[in-house]
């Protein structure tokens, strides 16, 4: 992160940089492809009908580890060592701090604790930090120089950290948003090597990595990669042979232990609220991009997203809090092992009222004390929590190490809902009232789960309070949420869950086909009784649907739809009919036929962040001229629309696109090509369609 400001763009460049003295001087990388973008809030009308909101303890998603929680530290905040702000970040469950502070990273040189370019506070030394860290209860994330470092001043650091000083600091990423480096056109990241490429970069990560773990072979390695849909995604420069992520991990994949992403949705809190429902899409093309360009072996390689915030309007208000909990929920069971605000204290900006409220324009956690240039309008007292860090606090209230998340869904646009389901058997849901103005009525309804008949535990953090609320009241299957709010509730069994089996191990998948797959499995641990059988259950929304059941540790599944993706659990259940926890969720997505009528080749061949070019090519594989066709697809998501388009009629209903010939590319001879093309557009991640019909016949991807 480079600024505090940010400014609107056009597609082809990320935003102009600027910088503000006061406080502190902050990096901002912004992520081009969602803020260039304005989505359409849902109305806040005043609900006239309770929401219903589903928990499925069925189907199972990521366990929380214990680095989920984080925040960013800067050395230019003169408060990072301070006692009080160490109580602070560990009484809001902080498990993760990194250092030395986004872009400031690639200026900071450890050894004699300076930053050529920039301002470094007293105090805020490497050591500093780790007291700090160690006084919370945290691990660190640490940010090794790239852009004006070297792979052996990164050794030395290793050495000094965990053999010298025996901090047993795991996690190093190399470099800070360092295709923010002049390579795509804009330039905010310091980067003093002679090539500024992907290419370039990959391989010094190699050098970097292999440095560092000569030292300490334990530690784990980060290379920064973009977040799916968000510049400069899809874009290729120079000689690379492809945009930055593909090139990243063809080279250094081997080599690295994760990727470190940022993600700043673009706009006000408000409008980055709905923005939120991108990320399972986000993290599933993330995820894809490891498989298809690291090398073998890549589901070892884990995910961070050590920045994220919004970037005007609510920094400080009660919008913030709630995207903060919204967004690091579904980051964290999407299986990102650790979620970072950014940051704990940056400085006031542009003074508004938010909700009623006063929001400052400052992208930290804990008030600075800071005031405008004018001295009109101060910040409350230092370390004073702002709505995030509250967000923050229910957070680690909510999801704990070691729980569960399992699927849960609202039918209301604006109530969001998140849950996990803990050892001792407890459910705990967290639900998000968007409406600024109105209290919402929500109905709870579990499935796989019998809630106890007393009165849960319920956290609750409205709009404008200066702590989190606690008490026991209400029942677990109903409650009023009031107006912009954060409410977490906890819930016992009905009855005693001992005896029962344990979980399956990870599900793996071999031998997908457009109709098929086989999926296999660890077997689980008996409970009090012998394992009866494994049931294999699809999750739909926040609904399971049972593909299919086995004594055995495999079964193929079939019926599946061509070009979807599908995401299922494997549960135990044993002789006495009780049932285990959903295992890991295993995620796959169907083919096409292996062979056809037809084949369609569906090429993106320029990305600009928010929209592309993609070319069609229609295959009639057949002995037989098709004269008159009809292509049709379906996008995989709401967001993606098809804009001009050449040699066919285009049209698109909903997220149906149907494409008809025109005069000139009526006929397609047998074994012959017709070629057409369009130009796409999508407000968040690009989920490209692999089922296409031709003349209603499914044809094969090519």
């Amino acid at each position: 992160m480079t600024s505090s400001n940010r400014h609107g763009v056009r597609p082809l460049t990320p935003p102009r940089r600027s910088t503000r003295r006061g406080f502190a001087v902050v990096a901002v990388g912004l992520l081009l492809g969602t803020a260039a973008v304005v989505v359409d809030q849902p109305i806040a009308d005043a609900a006239t009908t309770p929401a219903t909101v589903t928990v499925n303890t069925r189907a199972g998603l990521a366990t929380v580890p214990d680095t989920a929680l984080g925040v960013n530290h800067a050395i230019w905040d003169s408060q990072l060592g301070t006692t009080e702000t160490s109580d602070l970040l560990r009484a809001a469950g902080v498990q993760m701090m990194r250092y030395p502070g986004g872009s400031y990273a690639d200026i900071y040189h450890w050894r004699d604790h300076t930053a050529p370019g920039g301002y470094v506070a007293p105090g805020t030394d490497f050591d500093t930090f780790m007291a700090g860290v160690r006084r919370a209860g945290a691990q660190p994330m640490i940010i090794a120089n790239y852009g004006t470092g070297t792979a052996e001043e990164a050794a030395e650091w290793v050495r000094y950290a965990n053999v010298t000083k025996g901090y047993d600091a795991r996690y190093w990423t190399v470099g800070n948003e360092n295709y923010g480096n002049g390579h795509y056109g804009a330039s905010w990241e310091a980067d003093h090597h002679p090539d500024k490429s992907a290419t370039y970069y990959a391989n010094l990560v190699v050098e970097y990595a292999d440095a560092m773990k000569a030292v300490d072979p334990s530690i784990k390695v980060g290379a920064v990669l973009t977040m799916p849909a968000n510049w400069p995604d899809g874009l290729t420069a120079g000689e690379d042979p492809g945009p930055w992520n593909q090139t990243v991990l063809s080279i250094a994949g081997q080599k690295i232990d994760f990727v470190d992403v940022h993600w700043y949705p673009g706009g006000s809190a408000a409008e980055s609220l709905p923005r939120t429902s991108h990320i399972t899409d986000a993290v599933h093309l993330l995820r894809e991009q490891i498989t298809r360009y690291a090398g073998p072996n890549a589901g070892r390689i884990g995910i961070s997203l050590t920045e994220v915030n919004v970037t005007s309007e609510g920094m400080t208000s009660q919008p913030a809090a709630l995207f903060l909990a919204d967004a690091y929920s579904g980051l964290l069971a999407d299986g990102v092992f650790t979620v970072h605000w950014w940051n704990v204290r940056n400085g006031i900006g542009r003074v508004s009222t938010v909700a009623g409220q006063t929001d400052y324009g400052d992208f930290g956690m804990l008030s600075s004390g800071t005031c405008t240039s004018d001295g009109s309008v101060c910040e409350p007292p230092l370390n004073t929590p702002f709505a995030p860090y509250h967000g923050l606090s229910m957070m680690s209230r909510f999801a704990r190490t070691g729980d569960q998340f399992i699927r849960a869904a609202s039918d209301d646009p604006l109530v969001a809902a998140h849950a996990v389901r803990r050892a001792t058997g407890e459910v705990a849901v967290l639900l998000v009232n968007k409406d600024p103005d109105n209290a919402r009525e929500v109905d709870i309804d579990y499935a796989g789960f019998a809630p106890s008949s007393g009165e849960p535990t319920v956290h609750t953090h409205t709009n404008g309070a200066t702590a989190i609320a606690t008490s026991r009241s209400g029942s677990a299957t109903s409650r009023t949420l009031p107006p912009y709010s954060l409410t977490t509730i906890v819930v016992a069994p009905a009855g005693a869950t001992t005896g029962q089996p344990g979980a399956p191990g990870q599900p793996t998948v071999t031998d997908v086909t457009d109709r098929t797959a086989t999926i296999a499995w660890a077997a689980a641990t008996r409970g009090a009784s012998p394992i009866a059988k494994y049931e294999v259950h699809r999750q739909y929304g926040a609904v399971s649907e049972q593909l299919g059941e086995t004594p055995g540790t495999s079964f193929t599944v079939g019926n599946l739809v061509p070009g979807r993706r599908y995401t299922v659990n494997v549960l135990t259940r044993d002789t006495a009919g009780r049932v285990s926890w959903a295992s890991p969720p295993l995620t796959f997505t169907t083919g096409s036929p292996a062979s056809s009528a037809c084949g369609v080749r569906f090429t993106n061949t320029t990305d600009w962040g928010n929209g592309y070019v993609a070319n069609v090519d229609i295959v009639n594989n057949t002995a037989r001229p098709i004269n008159g066709w009809t292509l049709t697809w379906t996008w995989p998501t709401t967001w993606q629309q098809v804009g001009s388009g050449w040699n066919a009629n285009w049209e698109q209903i909903d997220t149906t696109v149907r494409v008809t010939h025109n005069d000139d590319s009526r006929q397609i001879a047998a074994g012959g090509t017709v070629s057409v093309g369009f130009v796409g557009e999508y407000s968040g991640p690009n989920v490209t369609p692999t089922a296409f019909r031709l003349n209603g016949t499914l044809c094969t991807a090519l």
